[in-house]
């Protein structure tokens, strides 16, 4: 590289210096870098530099003869020629070859280049226009008019042709033969914005009634030979007679279209603009009718617009109800989509029964139910009838409140439960409301019957209660008792059914058929909630009572668990007993649940006894009782456990507290060992601060 840069550093010195020679073959003696290294950029940059300066301008030439001027012609033509015979195709060639011509003034000889180029390419446009431009330019019209009439029938298709040629005939004043070459353009069936161009230019003419002879030809054209037409062609015309005050020839295009599209191409567009048309001659009412026609028909998704225009229409000349119901038919519309995407969206049915009712007669209403209830779930599991059953509810419940059809309500309720699969499922909600409805046409043997029939296809706690919930209100009260008994045969676990059994019989006074009861429940080997049951049975011994035989079901009870909450109840049992013996006795309760605990793992249970104990005797107990518990409570320490995770891997350690009860023996020496630990970190706290304090140590050691 150092080489090179030298190299280049002696090449351009030496250029610099003048044209020197350099041999051909140069020897570097001095291989080292140069001082100023040059890059490739810089050379291609300095070298084109140089080039733009090399460049010589072009000679400034002054024409002072003919001859010369002659020469000069010839010299040019001689070259245009040249370039002429090398490409024929290149039209480019020929059109500067006769724009120089142009500019000497040689029109003729300008004329015979275009019309040579013409016979090489005549279907090359810019040279038509050219060509007839030049003859504009130079004001030679007739020249321009036959050109401009051989371009149209050599290219009828080329619309710029036409557009020039009517655009030179009305600048030079000729309306009539700018009329004409229209009526030849249109005989070739243009494109739409012809037709236009065509009506504009009678409309600067202030020709009104041949502006809508051009629309009707070309209504009949597009209706003709056009396989789908649009209506906005139809749309213009209509504005066209409106602007022009032809009001009642604009309604007749509405109309024309209307009837011409019919309802297999009917598009918003055009029903819009109908509408808007009358709402300028303030004929709200056949506004109103145009948007409510084409709603019925343009299918939902497509009448986005119409929806929009028809809202702002209600808003500003309809009434309240008016735009309710334009707010209305649009949800509906949106509900319809919805119920059409997924049929089994409940929600969207709920949405939309909720909004039909709330503004349809009841023939549509019911209509809309039927098609909801016709979307059965297609899996027999009742988490997929949860909301479906309820559009049934709905419907049995819009019939009887709303219609006041009870017939038809009675149909539904059947229905629903014909349709229900009782060996896999049920659904006790519709059994009792079908039952409530028949109780509120006084029509008592239906209900029953219906709530036996479920009892027997499908017994349920729930029809059960709702049964006996029935039988009560009435006070049939040997029906309540088969039922009890129908009930506690299906379901005997069940203790709210016991208990409720056992209150219906004490209400009715028969307190030894309730005894009864309570005790074939307790006898009972698996129930639900025993607790709850065994409390209720000795709730109803202490209201009648029967003190001895509660004591009896409290032993029996701890017979069967040793519950602290079961001790506690006893003892405040006996404190509330109201006999002389009561604080002895409950004292004595006390005493029998601290032995019984002792062997109790759960050692909060035991604090929750003791704790209990204390407190009564701080209320009723003398200065030895309360010293005695005193010395029963428990030391709370805090001790560590190594814990482990699911996988057997070692998870750390956690803190926990323990109780150490004074009373057993067996923890006597972990009392001992902790009181002698705290007496040792009590030392150990006395003798650093006497190590922080040295002045008092040698006052105490001279004392």
């Amino acid at each position: 590289r150092g080489g090179a840069g030298a190299r280049s550093g002696g090449k351009m010195a030496s250029t610099a210096a003048g044209k020197q020679r350099i041999p051909k073959v140069a020897k570097v003696k001095n291989k080292a870098p140069a001082e100023v290294q040059i890059t490739a950029e810089q050379l291609l940059r300095e070298a084109k530099e140089r080039e733009l300066e090399l460049l010589p301008p072009p000679p400034q030439q002054k024409i002072t003869d003919v001859e010369e001027l002659n020469d000069y012609k010839l010299r040019k033509r001689k070259t245009f020629e040249d370039n002429i015979r090398k490409n024929r195709t290149v039209i480019s060639n020929w059109i500067k070859y006769a724009q120089w011509e142009e500019s000497l003034k040689e029109i003729q000889r300008a004329r015979s280049i275009y019309e040579r180029a013409l016979d090489v390419d005549y279907r090359n446009v810019t040279l038509w226009l050219k060509y007839a431009e030049m003859e504009m330019k130079n004001r030679q019209v007739n020249h321009a008019r036959n050109i401009w009439d051989r371009a149209i029938t050599t290219l009828p298709r080329v619309n710029q042709f036409w557009y020039k040629y009517t655009y030179m005939e009305e600048m030079l004043g000729n309306v009539a033969g700018s009329r004409q070459v229209f009526e030849r353009w249109m005989e070739w069936q243009p494109e739409e914005q012809a037709w236009h161009s065509y009506i504009n230019f009678e409309l600067r003419y202030k020709e009104v009634d041949r502006a809508r002879s051009i629309y009707e030809r070309y209504i009949l054209f597009t209706a003709l030979v056009l396989v789908h037409p649009d209506v906005k062609n139809w749309i213009k015309y209509a504005r066209f007679e409106e602007k022009h005050s032809y009001f009642a020839h604009a309604r007749k295009v509405y109309e024309r279209a209307v009837e011409f599209f019919g309802e297999e191409h009917m598009d918003e567009h055009l029903y819009v603009a109908f509408a808007k048309f009358e709402e300028n001659q303030k004929e709200f009412e056949r506004v109103r009718v145009i948007y409510k026609y084409a709603l019925d028909r343009i299918p939902k998704q497509d009448a986005q617009n119409l929806f929009k225009n028809y809202t702002i229409f209600e808003k500003k000349f309809g009434d309240r109800r008016g735009i309710e119901d334009i707010i209305v038919s649009k949800r509906r519309f949106q509900y319809e989509e919805e119920v059409k995407a997924n049929p089994h969206n409940y929600d969207a049915w709920f949405d939309y029964l909720r909004l039909v009712e709330s503004d349809t007669d009841a023939e549509t209403v019911r209509e809309v139910y039927e098609r909801a209830i016709a979307n059965v779930p297609p899996i027999q599991e009742k988490r997929h009838w949860k909301r479906y059953i309820y559009l049934w509810i709905n419907y049995a419940l819009y019939e009887e409140l709303e219609a006041k059809a009870s017939k038809r309500t009675r149909q539904v309720y059947q229905a629903c439960l014909e349709l229900l699969p009782h060996k896999k499922f049920t659904f006790a909600k519709m059994w009792l409301l079908y039952a409530q409805f028949e109780i509120r046409q006084k029509n008592l043997p239906l209900a029953r019957r219906a709530l036996g029939t479920s009892i027997g296809k499908c017994p349920k706690n729930k029809l059960f209660k709702g049964y006996i919930e029935l039988e009560l209100q009435l006070r049939e009260f040997d029906r309540c008792r088969k039922l009890y008994e129908k009930f506690l045969e299906f379901a005997p676990e069940n203790c709210t059914s016991w208990i409720k059994f056992a209150e219906l019989e004490t209400i009715l006074g028969d307190i030894d058929r309730a005894r009864a009861i309570y005790e074939l429940a307790i006898g009972q080997p698996r129930l639900d909630m025993p607790e709850v049951l065994w409390k209720s049975y000795i709730d109803f011994e202490i209201e009648q009572e029967e003190y001895e035989k509660t004591r009896n079901l409290y032993r029996r009870l701890l017979q069967r668990t040793q519950h602290v909450k079961v001790w506690i109840s006893f003892a405040q049992f006996e404190l509330s007993a109201g006999s002389e013996e009561r604080l002895p006795r409950c004292r004595q309760i006390y005493e029998e649940a601290n032995k019984a605990m002792r062997s109790c793992e759960e050692k909060e249970e035991r604090v929750m006894l003791l704790e209990s104990w204390r407190s009564f005797e701080d209320e009723f107990g003398t200065d030895a009782t309360k010293e005695r518990i005193d010395k029963l409570m428990p030391e709370k320490i805090k001790k560590r456990r190594k814990l482990q995770a699911e996988d057997g891997s070692d998870a750390g350690w956690e803190e926990y507290y323990d109780y150490i009860f004074p009373e057993d023996t067996a923890n006597q020496p972990n009392l001992k060992l902790l009181a002698m630990a705290k007496l040792w970190k009590k030392q150990q706290q006395e003798s650093e601060a006497a190590a922080m304090d040295p002045d008092k140590d040698i006052d105490e050691s001279q004392t």
